[in-house]
């Protein structure tokens, strides 16, 4: 896990849309991937000067990990947890299991910068981070959407995110980006719900997801089992599958999945709307 170029970019927007980090947690101790230059650019954007022997203790003093970049969010505490304490992360433990009780509604900022789909219990994973959250507070994430297979035990959806940061788990999902990898193009992903409708992408590039979640209050979190929004709607409106669709060719079905794959754009503009971060 690391700070790259996009992770950073993104921790000083979600800061400037109204994050506070004076006491955070890191899923993972990070490093910075960062070059000396991408740093200075990202903060003299923002108004933040440093010299180059400022610069370079961001870089040495934690020995390349990323404590002395995460204080410049404003943070007071900058702690991190992981699953052993092979790269001296401040708080070992699994979140295949319950945190402590005392870790509950401690930290105004968690973050997961690419560890949760390396856990195997991720609704268990997902709940402990939500509960370390203070009410007020915000978790933070960026994390495999498209292309990553075999970099962990999952990639993401944005119905999954919309589902679990829901009101009736104390939540509002304020923000859900995607970006791919090796450009600067981000957009803003609209939820399925408000869609009602799948909100998909096929791409060829690695693809990750950026999330912003304020905790409203502290309930007991999923009550009811999430289910996945689109599904939930024909339910509703009582939809059925087309009996004539299911008598077609699988010749027909195989082009037909061809030709959508070549005329339906990327990014679609009705799901997917462009932004400057």
């Amino acid at each position: 896990m690391g700070i790259d170029r996009h992770t950073a970019k993104f921790l000083f927007w979600a800061r400037d849309e109204g994050v506070k980090f004076e006491r955070m947690l890191t899923v993972g101790r990070h490093v910075l991937f960062l070059s000396k230059g991408e740093l200075r650019a990202l903060l003299a954007r923002r108004g933040i000067a440093k010299t180059p022997a400022e610069l370079q203790a961001i870089f040495c003093e934690a020995q390349g990990y990323a404590d002395p970049f995460l204080r410049l969010l404003g943070g007071q505490e900058a702690a991190s947890l992981d699953a052993s304490g092979y790269e001296g992360a401040t708080h070992v433990h699994d979140l295949n299991q319950p945190v402590p009780d005392d870790w509950k509604q401690r930290f105004s900022v968690v973050f997961d910068g690419g560890s949760l789909e390396h856990v195997f219990d991720f609704p268990q994973a997902i709940r402990n981070c939500m509960e370390m959250v203070t009410v007020g507070g915000h978790y933070l994430a960026i994390t495999p959407a498209n292309n990553f297979m075999g970099h962990g035990f999952y990639q993401f959806s944005p119905d999954l995110f919309g589902r679990v940061f829901s009101s009736e788990n104390g939540f509002a999902l304020k923000h859900m980006i995607v970006f791919e990898l090796d450009n600067n193009r981000w957009y803003e992903v609209m939820d399925p719900a408000e869609a009602m409708e799948r909100v998909s992408l096929v791409n060829r590039r690695p693809t990750c997801l950026g999330i912003v979640a304020r905790k409203l209050a502290h309930v007991e979190l999923f009550t009811k089992t999430p289910q996945q929004s689109d599904y939930v709607a024909k339910w509703q409106r009582g939809v059925r599958v087309d009996p004539a669709h299911k008598q077609r060719s699988p010749w027909y079905r195989k082009w037909l999945r061809r030709v959508k794959k070549l005329f339906v754009p990327r990014f679609n503009p009705r799901h997917y709307r462009r932004i400057e971060v």
